[in-house]
This record gives C-alpha cells, sequence and structure tokens, in this order.
C-alpha cells in the first residue's frame, strides 16, 4: 500500500473535525418543541458527510475523495447566494482541495485501496 500523501491526511483531518464542529454547533439549535423549524435535518446531513468524507478519506476510500470535492461544491453554490467574498473563499477551497486530492500521489494513494 502507498503511504498517504500529507495533503489528503490534512484536509481528510479537516473536513473530518470542520463536519464535528459544525454538527456540534448546529445540534444546539435543535429544539424539542420544534424539531424540523431550522432545517436541522439537512444542516446536520451535510456536517456528517464531511465527517464521513474525512474519515474515509484517511482509510484510502477513493469515493470518500469525490464526496469531499462535490461537498466543497456544493458549498461553493451555496456561497453563489450570499457575499462575493464568501463565494471566492469557497471556490479557493475547492480548487485547493481538487488540485491536492487529483494529483499523481493521491491517486496512488486511493488507487492502492
Amino acid at each position: 500500500m502507498n503511504k498517504r500523501p500529507l495533503s489528503v491526511t490534512i484536509i481528510g483531518c479537516l473536513l473530518a473535525a470542520t463536519g464535528a464542529i459544525g454538527l456540534v454547533y448546529h445540534l444546539k439549535e435543535l429544539k424539542p418543541q420544534h424539531p424540523f423549524q431550522y432545517d436541522i435535518v439537512w444542516v446536520s446531513l451535510v456536517r456528517l458527510a464531511a465527517i464521513v468524507a474525512g474519515v474515509f478519506m484517511l482509510r484510502g476510500s477513493n469515493w470518500a475523495r469525490w464526496l469531499a470535492l462535490v461537498w466543497m461544491l456544493f458549498h461553493v453554490v451555496l456561497s453563489a447566494f450570499h457575499s462575493l467574498q464568501e463565494f471566492l473563499v469557497h471556490a479557493l477551497l475547492l480548487a485547493v482541495f481538487a488540485f491536492f486530492l487529483l494529483r499523481p500521489p493521491a491517486n496512488g494513494y486511493f488507487r492502492a485501496k
């Protein structure tokens, strides 16, 4: 098996941590009286997708890197409806993710599984 590239380790840990922190943060908004008032279910699923992508990327699952890229693309599309600055930040992050996750060392790592 190929050694995991540092870039995959960093992105995987970043995704898992971002998803976990976001999930805890948004679950505080859950109110027993109105459990679906703030679309908490959808937000939680998006956060769980980040956790799953991060953890399984660290384990070498090829589908997880594609989930990570789709997750980031989803944020680019969402941020297009917000400020230009938010859109540009998410687009830059998507470009960085794509650059590192689609390079030959990452391809070799994910192919080895």
